[in-house]
């Protein structure tokens, strides 16, 4: 055979093995392509996760299809569970009683990280630039504060030590529970001492972590601010911090423009009164509801909704309800206010209008209605009936059962647009 022979023998098989190269690469795309388009893509804008207080696990749910999309476990313990997201809404950290922060990928529908930062703790907050995440601890008592990314420890906050209460377990001085976690404007976070009755800031907007040599948080205490600050919340805007008093009636108030004033008592009638009535359960102040220029305000052990007006911190009337209230609740149009009770009448839900304060209607979802979470816009409410194993869906407008799905012990309800809203 002749070497021309040859090379055409050849230039043809090496013609023919690109072609089939070049098949093989065009399929390998297409398969490629394909099994992208077979993954499930999720938006998190309308995503939320469920606590499962019973079993430690959380469920992730989409509120528009109002649908179940993932169950997760190993969460340790639930039973007071609460949740803030990254900015991007993509992370859930998620606060266990028995210490445990937990960052949970909602897109990914596992566990992304988890640390036992404390013996028990009682709740949290992410910052406003979303860098860093805080932990308010009753054991031992103090904030712990953590890189948000990687959950390593940048800063511990320890509590006031209270001589009183002699030492721990472990020897060390006992150290006030740290309650009323929050995140408030300019990188702050703002806490209650129950056993110390003080107020903390806790200033992180020169903190850094990518300073090599970091500064360290600057804190400023308000003391004597009244007997026992059992819980607090913050207002939507940012500027007022409201702790409530468990050994006194009455709160106490920090404006938060104008720190230097100190803490202000105010509502000196609100509390168990005189009369001191069985309080079955102490109001979620988180719940509470600011409408307008009202505040709507669960009375502690009483049957009524107090309306509060945040101009001059006053109580200016009051709701008659069915029960104690524990959340009261506003829709995001504020039009109307949903307020669920203390045992053993935790069966109701009430729907007040705050115009005109008047009843517009009363709902039996089930036993154990323990919280309550509006859509962004309002046009649903999503209730945890834990007794009854489910989640129901109401429209907001009718007041008309939409859905109901099964949950195990569903106790907190947190949506994803929490990410973009102070004290949230």
């Amino acid at each position: 055979m002749n070497n021309k022979i040859i090379r055409n023998i050849a230039t043809l098989l090496i013609s023919v093995c690109l072609a089939s190269c070049g098949q093989l690469s065009d399929h390998s795309k297409v398969n490629q392509k394909a099994q992208a388009n077979q993954l499930p893509l999720r938006a998190t804008g309308d995503m939320g996760v469920i606590i499962e207080r019973a079993t430690g696990q959380v469920q992730i749910v989409n509120h528009t299809s109002k649908e179940q999309l993932a169950e997760i476990d190993g969460l340790g313990d639930l039973s007071h569970a609460s949740i803030v997201y990254s900015r991007d809404q993509r992370f859930a950290y998620i606060f266990g009683r028995d210490g445990g922060l937990t960052k949970v990928d909602i897109l990914k529908d596992k566990i992304a990280k988890r640390v036992i930062q404390s013996g028990n703790s009682i709740g949290g907050a992410i910052s406003q630039d979303g860098k860093l995440v805080a932990v308010s601890n009753y054991t031992p008592g103090g904030v712990k504060v953590f890189d948000s990314e990687t959950l390593a420890l940048v800063a511990n906050i320890e509590a006031t030590v209270v001589p009183s209460k002699g030492m721990t377990k472990d020897g060390q001085p006992y150290r006030s529970k740290v309650v009323g976690l929050v995140d408030a404007p300019d990188n702050k976070f703002v806490f209650s001492l129950f056993d110390s009755h003080e107020t903390w800031v806790a200033d992180f907007s020169e903190y850094s972590l990518n300073q090599v040599s970091k500064k360290s948080p600057k804190i400023t205490k308000y003391k004597d601010i009244g007997l026992f600050p059992y819980d607090a919340l913050i207002s939507p805007d940012g500027r007022y911090y409201i702790a409530g008093l468990f050994g006194e009636d009455g709160m106490a108030l920090l404006d938060l423009w104008h720190p230097e004033k100190g803490m202000k008592h105010i509502l000196k009638d609100y509390g168990k009164g005189d009369k001191k009535l069985p309080v079955y359960k102490m109001p979620h102040l988180e719940g509470w509801a600011m409408a307008g220029d009202y505040a709507f305000v669960p009375a502690v052990g009483q049957h009524k909704v107090l309306v509060v007006s945040t101009k001059t911190w006053q109580k200016v009337a009051e709701i008659p309800a069915h029960s104690q209230p524990i959340f009261v609740m506003a829709q995001p149009d504020n039009r109307q206010i949903w307020v669920n009770f203390a045992f053993p009448d935790n069966n109701t839900i009430q729907v007040f209008n705050t115009e005109t304060f008047d009843l517009v209607k009363t709902l039996k979802p089930g036993p154990a209605v323990l919280h309550m979470e509006f859509t962004p816009r309002g046009e649903h409410v999503w209730m945890s009936v834990r007794d009854s194993n489910e989640v129901q869906v109401y429209d907001t407008k009718t007041q008309t059962l939409l859905k109901t799905l099964e949950s195990k012990s569903p106790s907190g309800i947190f949506f994803t647009n929490r990410a973009h809203q102070i004290g949230l």
